[in-house]
């Protein structure tokens, strides 16, 4: 993210049959909270997607609408959409000035998608983006090595512990969910 970035923090976390992916609602404008309930995370291509923003919201949304348009030109297929969309990101010399990250999951993969042109998936199962990233990784990883928590449950607590030391992000979470193959 560039240098400065100050946003919220999305954690998405896979464990056995169920992919997660949690946000908290924190906008913030400078160093004033100008809103604590913004949806961050939400449902796309006939709710068989979740997607979440880091970054300015209205480039978030923008990704959003952009990355929606991808899955329904590649029938749903999330790899081969975050890949065109990273690409015409990083080439499009508009979309190149974006300030946000996306982080998309379906019943098969979670992926991380810059306009940087990167498409990464975990090794782990846990991507995480925004200001408490680091905060929610490292939580998330703990949670999963030492626990019998599901999804849902580790991405929650995950975003819970990053809002309890990042004073960007809030503990106004949202937890989209889907089951996995």
């Amino acid at each position: 993210m560039p240098s400065g970035f100050h946003g919220t923090t999305v954690c998405c976390v896979r464990r056995d049959n169920q992919v997660a992916l949690a946000g908290d609602g924190q906008v913030t404008l400078g160093n004033t909270v100008m809103k604590a309930g913004a949806r961050k995370v939400r449902r796309m291509y006939g709710d068989r997607v979740l997607a979440g923003f880091a970054g300015s919201s209205a480039d978030g949304l923008a990704l959003f609408t952009r990355f929606e348009a991808k899955l329904e030109a590649f029938n749903g297929n999330l790899q081969r959409a975050a890949v065109e969309l990273a690409s015409e990101w990083r080439g499009d010399k508009a979309l190149r000035h974006l300030e946000a990250l996306l982080i998309v999951a379906d019943e098969k993969a979670s992926v991380l998608v810059s306009g940087n042109g990167d498409v990464i998936e975990p090794d782990d199962g846990v991507l995480v983006i925004g200001s408490g990233g680091s905060v929610a990784l490292a939580a998330a990883r703990v949670l999963l090595r030492h626990t019998e928590m599901n999804a849902e449950e580790v991405a929650r607590e995950a975003l819970r512990t990053a809002a309890e030391i990042d004073i960007y992000t809030n503990d106004h979470i949202l937890v989209e969910t889907l089951p996995t193959t």
